[in-house]
């Protein structure tokens, strides 16, 4: 049987299994570094399969390493499993999940006959944008000896190429001094001013910065009582660039910000994290290309990353992954995979609840698929296969 035959008719057997596994995880979110359940079911999932599952692995808890096939061409598939605080599975780490498992049960198939190793890399808390799961995977030598490394991710929208940007995240701590707001203020420092003269700083500099550049945060803490002058204020903030090293330009700019708001009201400032940013995509353009045609071959459109205007700007649009850390050191690809969900869009409510919708069940097997016949193209057509073999050095 073909290879690409073969690989469709075992993961037709899983299907079934595999959006049980995508809307248990959805029915049960967790948040980075706590995903406990995701990560088991996933293990159990692969074990089942017939590969070789290590859990636990770098030191991180709920990270994991599934292995399977000998072949001399090492392709990684990388599943996402953690959700977004108070809306869950809002960017669709739960089909991302399922897809990967999907696509490495596959392409196990017939791995050896095609000249494949298949790993699964459980990669938790993407969504921290700070020292990321893939980050310190990729530090910890988890991607040693893969060839090209590979997932999709879901959106309104099918697209090869997407957008992916680099970002900082990093959180702003303010202390100053108690009193009683009416009676005594002038013997407080507070802290909540301060945090308001920094956003309002932020706010003049977005003036001044590129227009792919993003700052956007949240105030973690605001004070305890209106009639206490603040002592304790706290922000989370991230930065976001087209590039790490236009990102490292901007980010003391917004750091000064902050720095502002202390020196004008006599706080003290704190600022932690930020110290292992996500990096810009690096597409491996071939490899995409290999996919795109899969993903057309079963029935998939993909839409031009350059179309603006319509129901959603994709000239704009721009996400920030680990992913893109790991494209810098590895030939990779992380296309979308559309669930129909418009006006729906990442991160919000309603896309959470399309993320177990029957397009969004398709999109696991297509998702899936698309990418184990990927990988199957990679490792039978001579050029790619040298030049990604010849890339590891």
């Amino acid at each position: 049987m073909h290879a690409k035959a073969a690989a469709r008719e075992r993961l037709e057997s899983a299907q079934k299994g595999l959006i049980d596994l995508s809307h248990r995880i959805h029915a049960h979110p967790e948040l980075g570094w706590e995903e406990e359940k995701a990560s088991t079911w996933i293990a159990e999932a692969l074990d089942g399969a017939g590969f070789k599952v290590q859990r636990g692995v770098c030191d991180l808890p709920t990270a994991l390493i599934a292995r399977a096939g000998s072949g001399p061409l090492h392709v990684a598939f990388c599943a996402e499993y953690d959700c977004l605080p108070g809306i869950g599975h809002a960017c669709g780490h739960n089909i991302i999940a399922a897809i990967g498992v999907g696509a490495a049960i596959a392409a196990a198939k017939v791995a050896d006959d095609a000249g494949l190793t298949i790993t699964l890399l459980g990669t938790p808390a993407e969504e921290v944008c700070d020292a990321g799961g893939k980050i310190l995977m990729l530090e910890r030598g988890a991607f040693e000896g893969v060839h090209a490394a590979m997932m999709v991710h879901p959106a309104p929208v099918d697209m090869a190429m997407p957008p992916i940007i680099a970002v900082a995240m990093f959180d702003v701590f303010y202390t100053g001094k108690e009193a009683h707001a009416s009676a005594f203020p002038e013997r407080g420092i507070n802290a909540a001013d301060a945090l308001t003269v920094a956003q309002t700083a932020i706010g003049l500099l977005r003036q001044h910065i590129r227009n792919t550049d993003r700052i956007h945060g949240i105030v973690t803490n605001g004070g305890a009582a209106p009639n206490v002058v603040p002592a304790h204020t706290s922000a989370k903030y991230f930065v976001r660039a087209a590039t790490v090293e236009k990102l490292d330009d901007l980010l003391p700019r917004v750091h000064r910000c902050f720095e502002a708001g202390a020196l004008a009201t006599g706080c003290k400032v704190e600022i932690v994290g930020g110290g292992k940013p996500y990096a810009e995509r690096q597409h491996d353009r071939p490899l995409a290309a290999l996919y795109a045609d899969n993903a057309k071959d079963l029935g998939r459109t993909l839409r031009d990353v350059g179309a603006a205007g319509g129901a959603v700007n994709l000239a704009r649009a721009a996400g920030s992954t680990d992913m893109g850390n790991v494209s810098l050191k590895i030939p990779a690809i992380h296309p979308m995979i559309g669930i129909n969900s418009l006006p729906a869009v990442n991160h919000q409510p309603e896309f959470t609840a399309h993320g177990i919708s029957p397009d969004a069940n398709r999109a696991i097997f297509d998702g899936a698929l698309a990418l184990a016949w990927t990988a199957i193209d990679a490792a039978s057509d001579p050029a790619t296969r040298k030049r990604l073999l010849a890339a590891a050095g």
